[in-house]
């Protein structure tokens, strides 16, 4: 063993200098070395991957699933409706209740036009002006679908910029098919003894008349690691005039209850300007993203609502 001397006022050093020990030195301050390469590269492609950490977006539970913006259970319309204009307050909320018996609510509210031709708006109140009670002005997000120009509209209010993706022109998917051959003949698949359908009925509900239905989903025990049976309700109304869902409620024990409401204001025919961009707005065209889905995706043929009596 060899040691050394420190005479004072010299700094000791954790090195032997032994030949044994000085190759032994090198190897080691050699894979440091390495080491510190590699997580400065690797610190350096993190920080330039685009959109910072990934993970959900503000979208949450979007119209028709999950989706821009919100806590919409099903309530965006598939296919443009015409000769049913309205207006009405849609309110969003979700409860969720922890172990704790903390209770966790969310709210938003969105006040929604269709004219008569079956284009749509939407101004959607920020879920923080809605729950926190957030002071100060708070900046509406306004989307206008218009499928009679074939495009879908992002109002930016506080730069008066109109943001529009075209909406891809689809015509009949059946014109051109052909039906299988025995398809009348095919049996129905198999009832789901894990799943129960039943009518509510039809009642006066936020300002139309509403038909129910209730669908209840039994998850058995083992099926997702569950020591016992799980049950998920939907209960769905929906009205036959305007063709859209009027009160949306769905509970489960996994993630809570969302209730979604559509309170009918009005069934006079808006404003045309509303479905328009601002005078005074700059319009910037945006192109349709992967697969032809531009904002609201695949246009599909309208349908015709029925006249209210």
């Amino acid at each position: 063993m060899f040691f050394k001397v420190i005479q004072p006022g010299e700094r000791p050093s954790l090195l032997s200098s032994s030949p044994k020990h000085k190759e032994r030195n090198l190897s080691m301050q050699k894979s440091f070395s390495l080491l510190a390469v590699v997580l400065t590269a690797s610190l350096t492609l993190s920080a330039q991957q685009p959109g910072g950490p990934r993970g959900r977006g503000p979208g949450g539970f979007g119209p028709g699933g999950r989706g821009p913006g919100g806590l919409g259970m099903g309530m965006r319309e598939d296919r443009p409706v015409t000769g049913a204009p309205y207006a009405a307050t849609r309110v969003a909320i979700s409860q969720q209740t922890l172990a704790n018996g903390t209770v966790i609510t969310r709210q938003e509210q969105s006040q929604i036009y269709r004219d008569g031709q079956g284009r749509m708006r939407t101004e959607m109140t920020p879920q923080s002006s809605v729950t926190t009670g957030s002071r100060g002005p708070s900046t509406p997000r306004v989307t206008i679908t218009d499928p009679v120009a074939g495009v879908r509209r992002e109002l930016d209010v506080a730069n008066k910029t109109s943001f529009e993706t075209p909406m891809p022109q689809r015509g009949n998917p059946n014109a051109n098919r052909t039906p299988r051959p025995n398809a009348a003949a095919r049996p129905n698949p198999p009832s789901d003894p894990n799943l129960h359908e039943e009518s509510l009925g039809t009642q006066f509900m936020n300002g139309v008349n509403a038909t129910g239905r209730r669908i209840t989903r039994t998850i058995p025990a083992g099926t997702i690691g569950n020591s016992q049976a799980l049950q998920t309700v939907e209960e769905r109304w929906v009205s036959e005039d305007l063709k859209v869902p009027v009160m949306v409620k769905i509970t489960d024990p996994r993630s809570g209850t969302r209730t979604e409401t559509l309170n009918v204001t009005s069934r006079a025919e808006p404003d045309p300007s509303l479905f328009q961009a601002p005078a005074g707005f700059t319009v910037k065209t945006r192109q349709p993203g992967p697969g032809g889905r531009g904002g609201q995706g695949r246009q599909r043929a309208p349908q015709t609502a029925t006249p209210a009596q």
